[in-house]
């Protein structure tokens, strides 16, 4: 029997914009056990959250200040240890975010390091460095924080004198820890043990190719700050084969417990090859397959990245983990409703006129195509109702950090992270309890009263009865084809067309500008949209059994 993580379904939850249970406009734990019987009703096998540790939320919980103590916004540990309980009931799993690349700066570590003399034990858990110049005043390198500007910080001294600078390749407010040093690799193996002790699942580990950094310190002279850039080999601080064997370490922790318990890494780096560096049977388990996420809505570009992934991972026995969404990025229901459809492309053409009912056809095809795929698949939240990028939100009410060190104009992630529609037709849209007196946090567009759970509960054709149906399909078909171990099999198709077989069952998708005939023999087993007789539509996937 294969194991659960190689095809589940994993649905992520932001829990901040999740779901409301106390009435501050910011979801929470409690929110969050109130709607568990909605995603086991979804049909998915696990969830993930983000961040839900104490911190200052400067990067919504990715700065942690304890990584043992839940942040009061969202609860305490004993909800925690609730929420676990309450998941495993409902048939679900549950998989932290953990963030290893960087502490909060109000952890007690960094509070003792600025304290602390140069050189000193506390300092040497961070990257603290002497600036160059006479005076010490640059920056030790080039180095671009992700978030704009530059990537170390000065410190000042005791006596008020400029001291040291420190590393952040996020915001200043997020110095990198020092993975050379003992205790700081001992102290996140306790951290895992500390929660699988309390029954999760699992984690998903923040910026998996970040950790370890060149000793040299070298510069870069790159222009490029972007973690979804990619990466070439031998980088200064991403993708450095140092940071792999910290993972055989904590591969040694999760297979110390019982019931499977796994990672999975986010890791931006230059391409598949690199990432099933990281999925040896000794290291992590799965990584996001971004590729798909990246891709053009182009059947040429989908079947290459579909052929590069699956190729390069089973050389290592890993499975693909296919993603189309997720925090970091605009939507997939509004970056396929443009002419250009690639994620550079939905970056460049931010605020433009967008197709809706367009970007939510080919939304629902591609959760069609990933699902069919071999390997597992993830759900990030309110792409099961079709919700769009919030590409107005007023600059008053955003929240995303690089906005405020960057000076940058480009996308600004608030808009994929807007709290979710539940009920009614008006704001808070049933995110919060009735009677609440505090606004979400994020605001909510008024047109989603047409998306809320509860409306598209009520229509058989909404994407929300889409997902459920196709869900449920694949969990009866998972041995019959579908899931992890069947081969893909290629099939001749007309040119826009992605055709492939799966055991039992076929996957055709339009991808062209005009209908084109399904095979015969088969019936639908499902489609993204409605099939006439035995053609198939633009923008339409089915899958296809024999009749």
């Amino acid at each position: 029997m294969s194991s659960w993580w190689r095809d589940a379904v994993i649905y992520q939850v932001y829990i901040r914009s999740f779901a409301d249970g106390n009435g501050d406009g910011v979801g929470d734990v409690a929110g969050l056990r109130s709607r568990l019987p909605y995603l086991a009703a979804l049909g998915v096998d696990a969830l993930w959250l983000n961040p839900w540790y104490a911190s200052p939320q400067v990067d919504a919980g990715y700065d942690v200040s304890d990584y043992r103590r839940l942040d009061p916004l969202f609860g305490t540990l004993e909800d925690a240890k609730a929420l676990i309980a309450d998941a495993h009931a409902h048939g679900l799993r549950l998989i932290l975010d953990i963030v290893p690349n960087h502490t909060s700066d109000q952890h007690p570590w960094f509070q003792e390091a600025l304290t602390a003399a140069p050189g000193s034990p506390a300092r040497s858990r961070y990257h603290f460095r002497p600036g160059r110049g006479v005076d010490g005043s640059e920056p030790p390198t080039d180095w671009p924080s992700i978030f704009g500007g530059p990537a170390w910080t000065r410190t000042v001294e005791a006596d008020g004198k400029p001291g040291d600078w420190f590393l952040h390749l996020f915001a200043p407010e997020q110095p990198d820890l020092n993975w050379t040093n003992p205790e700081v690799r001992a102290e996140f193996e306790s951290i895992l043990r500390f929660w699988l002790d309390l029954g999760v699942d699992g984690f998903r580990i923040d910026v998996a190719h970040g950790l370890t950094k060149d000793p040299a310190f070298p510069d870069v002279a790159s222009t490029s700050t972007g973690m979804l850039d990619g990466v070439a080999a031998d980088h200064p601080y991403f993708d450095r084969d140092e940071t792999l064997a910290i993972y055989e370490g904590w591969r040694r922790v999760a297979d110390s417990y019982e019931g499977e318990r796994v990672f999975v890494a986010e890791a931006w780096v230059a391409d598949a090859s690199r990432v099933a560096r990281y999925l040896t049977p000794t290291r992590l388990h799965t990584a996001f397959n971004f590729g798909l996420l990246s891709c053009p809505w182009d059947a040429t570009a989908l079947r290459t990245e579909i052929e590069a992934t699956l190729g390069v991972l089973a050389a290592v026995g890993a499975p693909a983990t296919w993603v189309l969404s997720n925090h970091d990025v605009l939507r997939h229901a509004t970056r396929y409703g443009r002419a250009q459809t690639s994620l550079a492309d939905a970056r460049r053409l931010y605020g433009t006129p967008v197709d809706h009912a367009l970007g939510e056809r080919r939304a629902r095809a591609a959760m069609q195509l990933i699902n069919a795929l071999p390997g597992g698949t993830y759900v990030y939240q309110g792409e099961e109702l079709g919700l769009p990028e919030v590409e107005d939100l007023p600059p008053e009410a955003w929240q995303d950090p690089s906005r405020h060190h960057g000076g940058h104009d480009g996308p600004v992630r608030d808009g994929c992270r807007v709290p979710l529609p539940w009920s009614g037709d008006a704001a808070p849209f049933g995110f919060s309890p009735a009677g609440a007196t505090a606004a979400p946090w994020l605001p909510q567009p008024a047109e989603w009263k047409n998306r809320t759970a509860a409306a598209e509960e009520q229509d058989p054709h909404s994407t929300l009865s889409h997902y459920r149906a196709l869900l449920r399909i694949r969990r009866e078909w998972l041995r019959r084809g579908l899931g992890d171990g069947t081969p893909l099999e290629w099939l001749a198709a007309p040119s826009g067309v992605l055709a492939f077989r799966r055991g039992e069952v076929l996957y055709y998708a339009n991808l062209s500008e005009a209908p084109v005939a399904l095979p015969a023999g088969y019936r639908v087993l499902i489609g993204s949209e409605a099939v006439e007789g035995a053609v198939l539509g633009v923008d339409v996937a089915v899958w296809l059994v024999a009749e």
